[in-house]
């Protein structure tokens, strides 16, 4: 699939990206970004956490 683009091309788009954007701004895009996956991990932590919860009380209250 990437094997039409060669390291030189890639190396010329992230050069292009950074000249639009700036350095502060991508850093901030990639801060964002980390902290979104860090918020959905801990959510979908919490939400297995609670399921686990709430299926070993139905199963306590079924005895």
């Amino acid at each position: 699939m990437l094997s039409g683009i060669s390291p030189w091309s890639i190396l010329l788009i992230l050069i292009i990206v950074v000249l639009l954007f700036g350095t502060k701004k991508l850093r901030n895009v990639g801060s964002d970004l980390g902290s979104a996956i860090k918020s959905f991990k801990k959510s979908s932590r919490e939400e297995t956490t609670d399921d686990k919860v709430v299926s070993n009380k139905s199963s306590k209250e079924d005895k």
